[in-house]
């Protein structure tokens, strides 16, 4: 009996340490939005049922900023592996962005100007699907339906950017030097400093709600 009290705890001690070993931090606490900090309109996030929802209630996009325990800034993320578990109500539009910056929105919807994004969207009138890395590798057909729960994992290392959708791989991109980019678009690079993480609040008919937002750094 004690033999086997003691294989039971070593056990439980495995599986709850399972996430540590594996190098993996939580972003978001599913309580509240601790550690995070919107550019503006803060009222288009909050915490509902345990699950990040972001919802612009302003025609011009918010973005929500993983700070951490910082008072000021971000945190920067350079090298790594970010996933998180995502849907949508109805027609809707999001992203994740990376490389990118707390105080670079620009144009009249603020949308951001530093970094990628990886995008999250089946609205009919953005031709961008779900998965695209934005303006950069676009894909024309949305590989899952996203009023269901779905998996958006992206890996980053150097200038080399993987996007799986539910572990599908659907992106496989190298910045290219000089990188390739559109007016308005210049600062969409890797920056070799790395950059901040930020969800996006689309426009006031999108809604989308995050979990298991967790990141992993790459050596």
């Amino acid at each position: 009996m004690k033999y086997k009290l003691l294989s039971f705890t070593l056990l439980s001690l495995s599986l709850s340490t399972a996430g540590f070993a594996e190098g993996w931090q939580e972003l978001f606490n599913g309580k509240d939005l601790t550690g995070w900090k919107a550019n503006t309109h803060p009222d288009s996030f909050s915490v509902v049922d345990g699950l990040l929802k972001a919802h612009a209630t302003n025609i011009i996009s918010s973005h929500l900023f993983y700070i951490g325990d910082q008072t000021s800034g971000t945190v920067n993320f350079k090298n790594f592996e970010l996933e998180a578990t995502v849907r949508c109500d109805g027609i809707a539009n999001s992203g994740i962005f990376f490389d990118t910056a707390i105080n670079s929105g620009e144009g009249p919807h603020l949308h951001l100007g530093k970094g990628y994004e990886v995008q999250l969207n089946n609205q009919d009138r953005d031709q961008r699907k779900t998965g695209s890395l934005y303006a950069v590798v676009d894909l024309l057909k949305s590989p899952v339906d996203e009023t269901q729960w779905f998996k958006i994992r992206f890996r980053v290392v150097g200038k080399h950017v993987v996007i799986w959708v539910n572990d599908k791989q659907v992106v496989d991109y190298t910045e290219e030097s000089p990188p390739k980019r559109g007016k308005g678009r210049e600062k969409r690079v890797i920056d070799p400093n790395g950059g901040a993480i930020a969800l996006q609040a689309h426009d006031p008919s999108s809604t989308y709600y995050f979990k298991n937002i967790r990141i992993k750094k790459i050596e």
